[in-house]
């Protein structure tokens, strides 16, 4: 047997999309390829800091290692074994450091596969500026965002086919006698597909999100004045359905422009839209703006990576996968095997996709003490490798930064 569960603890439960956190829940982790097994264990060090100092003994989280990677195949011959499988069918909530996705063999992605299996359906990506991190635009304290992108639909699904195959081939044959429309011989075809149930289901999350924490504004960002079924539909689905559900939370920009004289009424959330091209120059001269943006899949994608180039250091984000009855949370970079095992990583991004589980389990003090820490470390330039060089000051292990959040968190 590869796995002991532990018996002091129990799993996080789901009903209703809501989560029902016992006082020691188990949690797996995931170490990852290249520099997670560094970062990770950094990452649940400050985590237990941070529960510690805000629950003391009432609370703990009950870690539970699970492989995958590199480590799951040196160990089971398999990078995403079946027994990690059933673990993760069973507890549902992972901390997971960066894994590689070898060229031309094996999986195709263990993050893909962890997403299908437990229904992530919202990749989650907080961007907010840090005082003292380099960035490229003027007013970077003005960036303070969430992206809610859909994640399992959209051109993401991979429905397509290259030009000279007998897919594309039959494709272009039935478009051209059954609906008139016609193809040259050398057009690849792929297929972008929207789903009403998807868009619905990712709305309800972003809004219930914003609720809870206090969020004021939702933009839906689309390319409907192109793309009217899919992207357009995507923007009609997110306004029916924060209308019919949500309607004494949620009120639309242009109602606030027509019935209430340009003044947003008390306790509301302003929904509004904006055309994606548009979006990624007005995250940049008017970030301000912005405050949980809406996304399908392939502009989610690209709005993320925009977003967090404003705040000048894309391995200080973490990000989320988050169904209705699971969670990932991780970093957003890679796995950056040249710094492996030179205890030089900085481990932020994934300790920010810890505060953002903690989060979502509502253990809300804790997070909060880890955003200061890692504020407050900043703040005075004790920093890793990849931000000292730009503070011309000296650089931290990774192991000396994580005893600065940790000192930092208990003297709090």
């Amino acid at each position: 047997m590869l796995y002991r569960e532990p018996e002091d603890g129990e799993p996080i439960r789901f009903e209703n999309g809501k989560w029902i956190v016992p006082k020691r829940p188990i949690i797996l982790y995931i170490e990852g390829d290249g520099i997670g097994p560094e970062i990770t264990n950094a990452a649940i060090k400050v985590i237990n800091t941070a529960v510690q100092k805000a629950y003391g003994s009432d609370r703990e989280i009950r870690w539970m290692e699970v492989y995958a990677g590199e480590k799951g195949e040196k160990l089971t011959g398999n990078r995403f074994p079946e027994e990690t499988q059933k673990m993760l069918l069973k507890y549902r909530v992972v901390l997971k450091g960066p894994l590689e996705t070898p060229i031309g063999k094996g999986w195709r992605s263990v993050n893909v596969a962890i997403r299908m299996m437990l229904d992530l359906y919202a990749n989650i990506r907080p961007v907010k500026y840090v005082p003292g991190i380099e960035s490229p635009i003027k007013n970077p304290e003005a960036v303070d965002m969430i992206i809610f992108r859909e994640n399992t639909d959209d051109l993401y699904r991979g429905i397509e086919y290259p030009f000279d195959s007998d897919q594309a081939k039959k494709i272009r044959k039935f478009l051209k006698e059954e609906l008139g429309v016609e193809l040259e011989e050398d057009t690849g075809i792929g297929i972008k597909v929207m789903s009403k149930f998807k868009t619905q289901r990712i709305t309800r999350m972003a809004i219930k999100y914003a609720i809870e924490h206090g969020r004021r504004k939702i933009t839906v960002m689309h390319k409907g004045n192109v793309l009217k079924y899919t992207e357009g539909a995507f923007r009609e689905w997110a306004y029916e359905t924060a209308l019919k559900e949500f309607r004494d939370y949620v009120v639309t920009e242009e109602e606030v422009n027509t019935v209430y004289g340009g003044k947003v009424p008390e306790n509301k959330i302003v929904l509004n839209d904006r055309v994606a091209d548009n979006m990624f120059q007005q995250i940049i001269t008017r970030p301000a703006e912005y405050d949980i943006i809406l996304a399908p899949n392939l502009n989610g994608d690209y709005i993320s990576d925009a977003a967090g180039a404003l705040v000048g250091n894309i391995g200080m984000l973490g990000g989320a996968n988050v169904g209705d009855s699971g969670g990932m949370f991780e970093a957003i970079h890679g796995t950056a095997p040249k710094y492996a095992g030179k205890n030089v990583a900085n481990p932020t991004g994934i300790i920010k996709g810890g505060e953002l589980m903690l989060r979502f389990m509502g253990w809300n003090e804790a997070a909060d003490l880890i955003e200061k820490a890692v504020a407050e470390a900043i703040r005075q330039k004790k920093v890793t490798q990849d931000i000292a060089r730009f503070m011309n000051v000296p650089a931290l292990t990774t192991t000396e930064y994580t005893q600065t959040l940790v000192d930092i968190i208990n003297s709090m």
